[in-house]
């Protein structure tokens, strides 16, 4: 299953950071670790990633230090702090160098796990809110008038069918799964078992790619859905 989500892990500590990394992965997560503040930083500038993992003491450069750089870097990637540290004050100055969430060791997998996807769902949501205008081919999708285009003549789409077409157009190109779709666009965190996302896909296609001669909408088995 190709990854979604990529996760800076900075923990110093070689063991847990082999668990931690495990149970990312199991998860579905591709991961990226780093044992030191100076490879962090080194890892953070060639990689895009969609979350940060954080301890704080590290050699080269501290948790503390490397938040700071990473929020001033980039204003919405999810960074989380994973520390032994559970005074007061490290979790005040955490959140005031722009730290998202402060988990203190020890800890349980299913929190960390919980609180990672919350953090990734509202980043992508913050996204969907982020794009004024998204333009693919001859398609426009104008977020502030909630219209779209194609070819310059108007289609005409309910709520539902306009939060699914610009979730996959703000992926474009990224296989967006039924998951996702239930959980950005129904607000759902499980599958009912019913075929709604299929048929508003239908939905889609009918009016966005049935006119037209140039397909856009695709579906990849097993996988869901994507624009190209």
């Amino acid at each position: 299953m190709p990854y979604q989500y990529s996760i800076l892990l900075v923990e110093d500590e070689e063991k847990l950071c082999n668990l931690i990394k495990d149970e990312l992965q199991t998860n579905g997560y591709k991961v990226e670790t780093a044992s030191d503040g100076i490879r962090a930083e080194q890892l953070f500038y060639s990689r895009k990633f969609s979350l940060v993992i954080l301890d704080l003491s590290l050699p080269g450069k501290n948790g503390f230090e490397l938040c700071k750089t990473f929020r001033a870097t980039n204003k919405k990637i999810p960074i989380v702090i994973l520390t032994a540290f559970g005074e007061i004050q490290n979790k005040v100055d955490a959140f005031d160098f722009g730290a998202d969430d402060y988990i203190v060791k020890p800890f349980h997998f299913e929190e960390l796990i919980a609180r990672i996807k919350t953090l990734l769902k509202k980043t992508e949501i913050s996204k969907l809110n982020d794009n004024d205008i998204i333009v693919i081919e001859d398609l426009e999708i104008n977020n502030n008038s909630k219209r779209v285009f194609r070819a310059n003549n108007e289609i005409s789409l309910t709520a539902k069918e306009f939060l699914l077409l610009k979730l996959l157009a703000v992926n474009k190109g990224r296989i967006t799964s039924k998951q996702e779709i239930l959980e950005k666009v129904w607000d759902l965190s499980f599958d009912t078992g019913t075929n709604t996302i299929e048929v508003y896909i239908s939905f889609l296609r009918n009016k966005i790619d049935k006119p037209f001669e140039r397909k856009l909408i695709y579906t990849k088995s097993n996988f869901g859905y994507y624009i190209k």
